[in-house]
């Protein structure tokens, strides 16, 4: 859960907050808000990444019962990146990247082990999409034991044209399913790669699976049938520095 120092509620303050461009994870709006100040919230909304959520009163009644006004914006315990911006810097600081993708993760916790363990990896970034995902609140900070203050997590609206950007900017995809073709220690990892992990009912939606260059399992021996994700995470992210021989720079 979020904190009340981290939220900000009030038409007139999340306006503000977006306007100053703070790092509003998602803003919950009363499914009949109906005024001219809530129209100038929409019109500030407007070009954003920022999630919104119509919800019913009694759900913001639930969070505050302060004079909300039917809105509450939640802050970012983070500063999001743009993967546009991180990929140039990375190839120009001499990185071999590996990035990784959560597609459609949204417990915190789990959220929290994987940036843990891609920050002790060496792992150059997180991306995570704008909607149908988790919140970077203070649980996944804690959980993370501080990772996500340090390790760079970019915030994306749309999951497919980032994978085209990394295709194109020579980055090979790899996507993490029960569907593989082969072994995870079959890919080649000694080059700039994406790892793409899906939720952990629903995996990685085909969409994004047509865009991965490789499809790997890991074997699984006993009666359950799959891994927790931040498990199968730490698998492949480590089976990527033995490839490279645990330097992340190394061609």
């Amino acid at each position: 859960m979020f904190e009340k120092n981290e939220m900000i509620f009030g038409v007139r303050a999340v306006i503000e907050a977006i306007e100053a461009g703070k790092e509003i994870d998602k803003i919950l709006i009363k499914k009949d808000i109906q005024s001219d100040l809530s129209k100038e919230l929409f019109a500030a909304l407007k070009g954003t990444v920022i999630p919104v959520q119509r919800v019913p009163i009694e759900r913001i009644n639930k969070i505050t019962m302060k004079n909300h006004q039917g809105v509450i914006a939640f802050i970012s315990s983070i500063t999001y990146q743009k993967v546009e911006d991180l990929v140039p810097f990375l190839f120009e600081e001499g990185k071999n990247p590996v990035l990784v993708l959560l597609d459609g993760i949204t417990d915190v916790r789990n959220f929290g082990a994987i940036a843990r363990t891609c920050e002790c990896a060496g792992v150059d970034g997180v991306i995570i999409p704008s909607r149908n995902s988790v919140s970077v609140n203070a649980d996944a900070v804690k959980t993370s034991a501080g990772a996500l203050h340090t390790l760079p997590v970019c915030r994306e609206s749309n999951l497919t044209q980032t994978i085209k950007f990394l295709k194109d900017s020579g980055f090979r995809i790899v996507g993490a399913t029960e569907k593989g073709d082969y072994d995870y220690t079959k890919a080649d990892y000694k080059n700039p790669v994406c790892i793409i992990m899906g939720a952990e009912d629903t995996g990685i939606p085909y969409e994004h699976l047509a865009l991965c260059d490789e499809w790997v399992k890991i074997p699984i021996m006993g009666k359950i049938q799959s891994l927790n994700v931040s498990v199968a995470a730490g698998v492949l992210i480590y089976e990527v520095l033995k490839q490279r021989g645990f330097d992340n720079n190394q061609e």
